[in-house]
């Protein structure tokens, strides 16, 4: 079984491959890199066939993670593929949902930051597309806050073999 996880933003290079990268680092560190899947889109093409904005790309390389990248929108076909489709904000959860064609699929949206205990009712990963370096780092610091809770959301749905919507309902 291959359990499958993409990041969503808005144009896919800043918040969404970040945690792509780092969310993946995790699944390698874990020892589940053949189990899991990670991707990420936009919820726009607006940056289609493009690469990470390099802010990212710079914070991620400083950190030790990787950056190749090539910016995709999300389509509602790829649903039926993914147990887990990760919004980073408010706004994406409700495009996401939009996109959704059925019950089913849209049990498998959640916000990133529902997996970080510490975030509280703030569980927007600001867009730091508009601002400098720090709204980077700041949302990597929350990628990986929230990335440890989510890789232990998926492991537990390997080891019961269950999708991305019957995790949520036990882990959160």
């Amino acid at each position: 079984m291959t359990y499958r996880v993409c990041f969503v933003c808005t144009g896919n290079i800043c918040r969404s491959p970040m945690a792509e990268h780092v969310f993946r680092a995790r699944v390698e560190e874990a020892g589940l890199g053949g189990a899991v899947e990670v991707d990420s889109a936009g919820t726009g093409g607006w940056h289609e066939g493009e690469g990470a904005d390099p802010r990212t790309v710079a914070v991620l390389t400083e950190h030790g993670y990787p950056s190749a990248h090539t910016a995709r929108q999300f389509r509602a076909s790829w649903f039926a593929a993914l147990d887990l489709v990760i919004a980073l904000d408010e706004g994406h959860l409700r495009e996401l949902r939009r996109l959704a064609r059925t019950p089913d699929e849209a049990a498998k949206i959640r916000l990133l930051r529902s997996y970080d205990p510490a975030a509280g009712d703030a569980l927007d990963v600001p867009d730091p597309y508009y601002g400098g370096r720090e709204g980077f780092e700041e949302c990597l610091r929350m990628t990986e806050a929230a990335s440890e809770g989510l890789l232990a959301a998926v492991r537990a749905g390997l080891r019961a073999g269950t999708t991305g919507d019957e995790i949520e309902e036990r882990t959160l």
